[in-house]
């Protein structure tokens, strides 16, 4: 009977871990959660589980921007239908002002060494945005709409949307011609983490 309750248990864990990949669940249990309040023509809250196991030194930078309120504000400003969502652009990318450059910035904080990991690109993970330089992630990062695993080993990944796939899905698409640029695009109102 042992044997039997062992076996089940590892059939559950084994069930759990392939639900992960998805990013519709928490494989290693709710770390802190990067809440997102969007606006513009898409509303309602996306909820990101950070993992700090993974990638300590990004989702700690994350959370201090969050808790400086420096994301709040800040567009979706390269989203490209069935690949993924862009934002986090602290410098350039603050609604009501000048956004050309949106993409091009990051924040007063340092640039982070790479944290890659054998995670995997799929649907609802979040990575975080860079240059050329491996090392050269700041303050943005991408929601995935699809699996992209040519990304993996690449860019750093930091959460997984385990809320509000559905406003991820919603968000305004950019030009595909144009890098995924967006026109009046949708935004953060406020980020969080809880």
């Amino acid at each position: 009977m042992r044997k039997l309750l062992l076996a089940a248990a590892l059939v559950l864990a084994g069930a759990s871990a392939a639900l992960a990949q998805d990013g519709t669940t928490a494989p290693d249990g709710p770390g802190p959660n990067l809440v997102l309040t969007v606006g513009g023509s898409t509303e309602g809250k996306i909820v990101i589980d950070l993992l700090p196991d993974v990638a300590p030194k990004h989702v700690e930078q994350i959370t201090a921007l969050a808790n400086e309120h420096a994301y709040d504000d800040v567009i979706f400003h390269r989203v490209i239908d069935g690949f993924m969502a862009q934002t986090g652009d602290v410098q350039f990318g603050k609604r009501g002002a000048e956004t050309r450059m949106a993409g091009m910035g990051g924040s007063d904080r340092p640039d982070l060494p790479a944290e890659f990991s054998n995670r995997s690109f799929s649907r609802g993970m979040v990575g975080m945005a860079r240059s050329s330089d491996p090392n050269s992630a700041n303050s943005q990062f991408f929601i995935m709409f699809d699996g992209a695993p040519h990304l993996d080993g690449q860019y750093t990944i930091v959460g997984h949307v385990v809320a509000g796939m559905d406003v991820v899905d919603h968000l305004k698409k950019g030009d595909a011609r144009k890098n995924g640029l967006v026109e009046d695009p949708d935004y953060i109102v406020t980020a969080t983490v809880e």
